[in-house]
């Protein structure tokens, strides 16, 4: 069973694909995740600006998303350029955010003082985000990401 069956999918093809202008990496097993993509699907109105890809999806396919692997987008936030350049931390929200055309909700994390603030505070935010949401530690998800797929592959899953 993989985990996108264990979950509802909250990825359903956007508007205009082509029209995308940046594409979120986000975790679908997270549910405070969950819920900021939520906000910003009702933000993004359908108009399809941004691209929300599903890393936790046995599908993710890190070559369809700047090369970013999934052990280094569950460590950190990561959105893609449709050029393929990388962004990651509260950057990725900056620019979510002005894409939307909400960035005023982020703008003082530009400021001197405030945003190299916020910037740690993310760092620290992401370096507990796993446990303060009752899931393994990065190393045994990625683990057992390679198990189920390697055994998917293989054909030689246990029952």
């Amino acid at each position: 069973m993989t985990s996108t069956s264990t979950r509802d999918r909250v990825n359903p093809p956007e508007a205009n694909p082509q029209s995308w202008k940046i594409a979120l990496l986000y975790d679908g097993d997270c549910p405070l995740c969950l819920r900021e993509v939520n906000f910003l699907r009702k933000k993004d109105a359908g108009r399809g600006l941004v691209r929300f890809v599903d890393i936790a999806d046995d599908d993710y396919n890190p070559a369809e998303s700047g090369g970013v692997d999934f052990e280094t987008a569950m460590g950190r936030i990561h959105a893609v350029y449709p050029d393929g350049t990388v962004i990651k931390n509260v950057e990725v929200f900056r620019q979510i955010y002005s894409v939307l055309g909400i960035g005023w909700m982020y703008a003082p994390t530009r400021w001197p003082i405030v945003g190299p603030i916020i910037d740690k505070l993310y760092d620290i935010w992401a370096d507990l985000r796993l446990k303060v949401t009752g899931r393994p530690d990065l190393q045994t998800l990625v683990a057992q990401r390679q198990e189920r797929l390697s055994c998917e592959t293989e054909g030689r899953c246990r029952l």
